[in-house]
């Protein structure tokens, strides 16, 4: 389950399994049942359930759960935020089967002291503040104890972009309907659905051929099917040859190291270090399985790049800032070779982000990768970050991979990939201990590596920052950037025992 829907593509998918003949009800029978079984599997009966229902279809399925929880002998009560007059379709019929007490919102005591809370309160589509008893009442549920159940999503969340729109709950697991939303993964939506259960509730998986999703879950499955296994009878040379541009000894060298020992790892049959000539023997002392190369200018960088057999160039990590870094970026530039633009080949540009934008127009989209962190975007794209009301990383990213023609991979926890075709994926994969000195300098080697094996920017760019987490995961607490390339092969070699199932 890749794919992520927007909430109009949710209302689309809904709409279409109804006019293909599933009735609305028994979508909604379904997805309260699920938010009941949620509930059952990890509790006793007997123990006190409180249901807040809001006037839509979430608080329909609120009360399809009501009902379910009291049939297998869980205590429950139904607050409701609205006059049950308002109810309306499936909903109001939801509410006429419970045949139990319905509450006013309202009158929500009690709510600290009960053992769980279902949020039926809003689902998705929520694009507007939290107020008056709504906003009374999740403050009271995130200040309890209670075990927390959201439906669909927890109220307050935004489903498309993931904000909290003045106050959400604080769940403990959530069970989400058919396929998740932007907002289960993007900051901070993420942080408030706990555990991420998908139900099925009888939507067709056709649906998706006409909707034509263009979000997804950045996991294996989205970019398998074009990651380079090494094959038995190949060489290094068909691995690909990645070059890691560095600066000279007033730089930062080791983040080249850093890019290039990542782009070792993660699979290029060969990696140089195009250094000035005053950094040599640092970078040759770092690692004999790390060729070196003397360039002192963007002359000479342009010349080392004349051989078509160094395919992939990783520029920034340790670069240095200035007018030499920004003309050894048109110099990578220029050529059929993938080239991943990090850090400090970034950052240069941050004064006269358009000249850089002229130098990507006439590029392949499929051989460049962007990888700024979150200062290094509102730099570079000043216009854009400025445009949307409520920050909205999906649609950020999106537009500047549209602006700039290039794949765009904007850092950060939940590190979003968009490719100027309008596909975008999402990572949920990186712990919180890859926020480090160097872990960018390791990805981007790492994205370099890829294309340089052959992979188009968007999966090479996926690929990589799911291996960058996988590696994180692998290590644990207390990583520092130099361990990541070292579990690459453990994290290598769990990927191709499923490439090959």
């Amino acid at each position: 389950m890749l794919e992520l829907l927007t909430v109009r593509e949710m209302a689309e998918a809904d709409r279409l399994a109804m006019a293909g003949g599933v009735a609305g009800s028994d979508l909604m029978e379904r997805a309260g049942c699920a938010i009941a079984d949620a509930v059952s599997t990890g509790h006793l009966a007997g123990k006190r359930v409180v249901i807040l229902a809001g006037p839509g279809n979430n608080g329909g399925d609120g009360f399809v759960a009501a009902r379910h929880l009291a049939e297998r002998g869980f205590d429950v009560r139904v607050l409701l935020a609205s006059n049950r007059s308002r109810l309306r379709g499936d909903a109001a019929e939801a509410a006429q089967r419970w045949s139990g007490e319905v509450e006013t919102l309202a009158a929500a005591a009690g709510l600290d002291t009960v053992d769980i809370v279902i949020d039926a309160l809003f689902g998705a589509g929520l694009d507007r503040v939290v107020e008056g008893i709504e906003r009374a009442a999740i403050e009271t549920v995130n200040s309890g104890a209670a075990h927390v159940v959201a439906a669909d999503l927890p109220s307050g969340i935004n489903g498309d972009s993931g904000a909290v729109m003045g106050v959400a709950i604080r769940a403990h697991e959530t069970v989400t309907f058919f396929r998740r939303k932007p907002g289960h993964l993007l900051l901070p939506g993420r942080l408030h659905c706990g555990r991420v259960t998908v139900a099925d509730i009888g939507i067709p998986a056709g649906v998706l051929d006409t909707i034509r999703p263009r979000t997804f879950a950045n996991e294996p499955g989205l970019w398998r099917g074009l990651f380079p296994v090494p094959k038995i009878d190949a060489h290094k040379y068909a691995r690909g040859h990645a070059v890691v541009v560095s600066g000279g000894l007033s730089a930062s060298t080791g983040a080249a190291r850093l890019a290039a020992r990542g782009a070792l790892r993660a699979g290029a049959g060969l990696v140089t270090i195009a250094s000035p000539r005053d950094a040599l023997a640092v970078h040759a002392a770092e690692s004999p399985s790390i060729m070196v190369r003397a360039v002192d200018s963007p002359d000479e960088l342009a010349r080392l790049l004349d051989d078509h057999r160094l395919n992939a160039v990783a520029i920034g990590p340790g670069g240095g800032v200035g007018a030499g870094m920004r003309e050894s970026v048109r110099r990578a530039l220029d050529g059929a070779r993938g080239v991943v633009l990090d850090a400090d080949a970034l950052t240069s540009f941050g004064d006269n982000p358009k000249e850089l934008f002229t130098m990507l127009a006439n590029r392949e989209s499929e051989r460049t990768i962007l990888t700024p962190h979150e200062g290094e975007f509102v730099r570079l794209f000043k216009e854009i970050s400025q445009k949307h009301r409520v920050k909205q990383k999906l649609e950020v990213t999106r537009d500047a991979s549209h602006e700039t023609g290039a794949v765009v991979l904007l850092k950060g926890p939940d590190t979003v990939v968009a490719a100027p075709d309008g596909r975008a994926a999402i990572a949920a994969n990186g712990p919180p201990w890859l926020a480090t000195a160097g872990s960018g300098d390791v990805l981007a080697g790492m994205a370099a590596a890829l294309l340089a094996q052959g992979m188009p920017a968007f999966e090479a760019a996926c690929a990589a920052v799911w291996l960058h987490g996988e590696a994180a995961n692998e290590i644990g607490p207390g990583l520092i950037s130099e361990d990541l390339p070292d579990a690459l092969p453990g994290v290598y070699r769990d990927l191709f025992a499923q490439i090959a199932t």
